[in-house]
C-alpha cells in the first residue's frame, strides 16, 4: 500500500534543546497512525514539519506524494490540519468561520456555503452558527475548529489532540467523524494524550519519548511486548486485602499491587483462565468475599507506563497504588 505520510531522519532544534532526534514515519493512504507520547517528547513538533508550519534541520518528509521541504505550497493544498487550540475569528459567527475557510479553499460561495451547513449540523453547531465563535464555549470551539479542518475533505489530515476539551459525548461523536474520513480514504496521523482514543482510531501506534521514535505497532503488538496476563480482583471488604495478597502469592507470584481505595488486587499471571478458576476456588475456601474478579490483558495505558516511564497527563491522580513486594 501506498504510503500518505513517510519521514525519514527528521531533526528539528530550537536553540539546545533537540525537539527531534532522526524520526521516522510510514503511513499507508487511508489509515490512522497514533502518535503517542509524553509532554514534550516531541509529538507537536513531528505535526509542525510535516504540515509546514516549521522546516525540519535535517531529514526528509513527503506528504501526499509531495516533497515537503521542496513544495510546502502544494503540499498544504492536500492536508487538513486541527491543532491542540481552536484557530477560529471571535469576530465571526461560526458559519461565517466556515465559509471564509472555503473561500480561501477556493471553493465558490455556493459550495462553502453549502459545505458550511452541512459542518454545523455535523457537529452539532447548526443551533449557534449564527453566533460570533466569541460566545462559543471552549467545547464549542474545538468543534467549530474541527470542522474549519475538514472544509475540503483533504487527503491528509494533521489532527494535533483534536479532542481535548471535549466532553465524552462529543468526543465519541469525533471519533465517528474520524472513522468517516478514513472509510472514504482519508490518512490520517492523530496525536493524542487520550490512550483509549489511540485505541480505538489507530490501525497502528507509534510512541515518541525525547524525540526519538521508541515503539511501533498496531495496539495488540505493543500490549504483547509489554507483558502478559494479569488477575483483578476486588475485595467487598478491606479488611480482606491483606489475605487477598496471600492468596495470589500462594500461585508464585512475588510481586502484587494493591490499590487500597478501590479495594483492588492486581498480580501477573501465567495460566489464563485455568488459573483463573483456581484463584476463584481458593478464596472461596478461605471466605474471602468478591465483588468482581477478572483476568485482564495489558492496556495501552500499561504500555505507554513501560516504554516512557510516564502516565499521561488524562492519567495522573487515576492511580494511588501500593506496590507489595516479597
Amino acid at each position: 500500500m501506498p504510503s500518505a505520510i513517510y519521514a525519514e531522519g527528521l531533526v528539528k532544534a530550537f536553540g539546545g534543546v533537540t525537539a527531534l532526534d532522526g524520526v521516522d514515519l510510514d503511513v499507508p493512504e487511508g489509515t490512522v497512525l497514533g502518535l503517542l507520547g509524553p509532554n514534550g517528547a516531541g509529538k507537536t513538533t513531528v505535526v509542525r514539519v510535516l504540515a509546514t508550519l516549521i522546516r525540519a534541520d535535517r531529514g526528509r518528509a513527503v506528504v501526499a506524494g509531495v516533497d515537503v521541504l521542496k513544495k510546502p505550497e502544494e503540499v498544504r493544498r492536500r492536508i487538513g490540519l486541527a491543532g491542540q487550540f481552536a484557530a477560529v475569528d471571535d469576530y465571526l459567527t461560526g458559519r461565517e468561520n466556515l465559509e471564509m475557510v472555503g473561500r480561501l479553499y477556493q471553493l465558490n460561495k455556493r459550495t462553502a456555503k453549502a459545505r458550511a451547513v452541512e459542518l454545523l449540523e455535523r457537529f452539532n453547531l447548526a443551533d449557534a452558527g449564527d453566533r460570533t465563535a466569541k460566545t462559543y464555549s471552549g467545547g464549542m470551539r474545538r468543534r467549530l475548529d474541527l470542522a474549519a479542518a475538514l472544509v475540503v475533505s483533504p487527503p491528509v489530515m494533521f489532527m494535533d489532540e483534536p479532542t481535548t476539551g471535549l466532553d465524552p459525548r462529543n468526543r465519541q461523536q469525533m471519533w465517528e467523524v474520524v472513522q468517516e474520513l478514513v472509510a472514504g480514504g482519508t490518512t490520517l496521523l492523530l496525536t493524542t494524550q487520550y490512550l483509549e482514543e489511540a485505541d480505538h482510531l489507530a490501525h497502528d501506534i507509534c510512541v515518541i519519548d525525547h524525540g526519538k521514535v521508541i515503539a511501533r505497532g498496531t495496539s495488540d503488538q505493543l500490549k504483547t511486548r509489554t507483558g502478559g496476563e494479569r488477575v483483578e480482583l476486588v475485595v467487598r471488604e478491606r479488611k480482606h486485602l491483606a489475605a487477598a495478597v496471600e492468596v495470589m502469592r500462594s500461585f508464585g507470584k512475588s510481586e502484587v499491587t494493591v490499590e487500597h481505595h478501590a479495594r483492588k488486587v492486581i498480580a501477573p499471571v501465567s495460566g489464563g483462565a485455568v488459573l483463573l478458576a483456581e484463584v476463584i476456588r481458593e478464596l472461596d475456601a478461605r471466605g474471602i468475599q468478591i465483588d468482581d474478579i477478572g483476568l485482564r490483558r495489558p492496556t495501552l495505558d500499561d504500555v505507554f507506563i513501560a516504554l516512557t516511564g510516564h502516565v499521561t497527563e488524562t492519567s495522573k491522580g487515576n492511580r494511588e497504588q501500593e506496590v507489595v513486594t516479597s
